[in-house]
């Protein structure tokens, strides 16, 4: 009989404990649907706040890649002084040397610096250039207009590693989010200009416009001396060198000592 109370006393208590932990997840449950439905709420008031201040947003969709939302504090200044690094007459210059290296068929953009990201942003045309300076094997196979975003952003990296494999160096090399999402279009002109730098000065004959547009890069220029003459050089005095004749510390006295008027 003892036996038999102790079991179920036992029992009782695992009931208890086991009911107790039910009630505590139930209201760990409620709680957790209570947090749940105010961050909604906090999230719907600040949506409809956000919609308030910036009523043009509601009209064009969240801000994405290449919608992105404004800038402010320092972040706004430094992308002014980005900003200011483009060159408009130089973006004429660019414009007239693809339409003349790839032809009339690419068009051209309007004038401004959104009109010119428009034009290269989904590479197909940086794809064109780059497969114009070749005379045979192509670079880039294929070039596929697409309307998506992640299909433009790898053509235009298709670009940028042909680019770096025809010369140009990786500093003057842009990022694709520079054109893509207009960052530092300044940065998508110095590595056109590069390329074309770099164009002119193979005179490969697949340069097509102006060679006054770009300047030609310096070349090595190797000298080799034989060791007869790098014998001679050592055994001359340069005039830069001067000379140790007629030098003399007669009368001279040391330093600190004052002159002697008396004697």
């Amino acid at each position: 009989m003892c036996r038999d109370k102790s079991r179920q006393t036992d029992v009782h208590e695992d009931d208890t404990k086991l009911t107790s932990v039910q009630n505590g997840a139930g209201q760990w449950g409620r709680g957790q649907r209570r947090g749940r439905d105010g961050e909604s709420e906090m999230f719907m008031a600040g949506s409809a706040l956000k919609k308030k201040l910036h009523p043009q947003l509601s009209q064009q969709g969240a801000p994405g890649m290449a919608n992105k939302g404004p800038a402010y504090g320092l972040s706004r200044e430094v992308q002014s002084k980005i900003d200011k690094k483009y060159d408009p007459e130089l973006e004429e210059r660019l414009v007239e040397w693809i339409v003349a290296q790839c032809g009339s068929g690419v068009g051209r953009p309007e004038a401004g610096k959104l009109g010119f990201q428009a034009w290269l942003k989904d590479g197909c045309i940086l794809s064109e250039l780059i497969n114009s300076l070749y005379t045979g094997d192509k670079p880039i196979k294929k070039i596929q207009t697409s309307g998506m975003a992640f299909k433009q952003m790898e053509q235009v990296s298709q670009f940028l590693n042909a680019a770096e494999r025809y010369g140009v160096t990786k500093t003057d090399m842009f990022q694709t989010v520079d054109l893509w999402e207009g960052k530092d279009l300044a940065a998508v002109q110095r590595t056109l200009m590069a390329l074309g730098s770099l164009a002119v000065t193979k005179e490969d004959g697949n340069y097509q416009g102006d060679p006054n547009w770009f300047h030609k890069k310096a070349q090595e220029n190797r000298r080799d001396f034989s060791d007869d003459q790098l014998k001679e050089g050592k055994s001359v005095i340069g005039l830069q060198m001067g000379t140790n004749r007629g030098a003399s510390q007669a009368g001279m006295t040391g330093y600190g000592r004052p002159r002697q008027i008396i004697n």
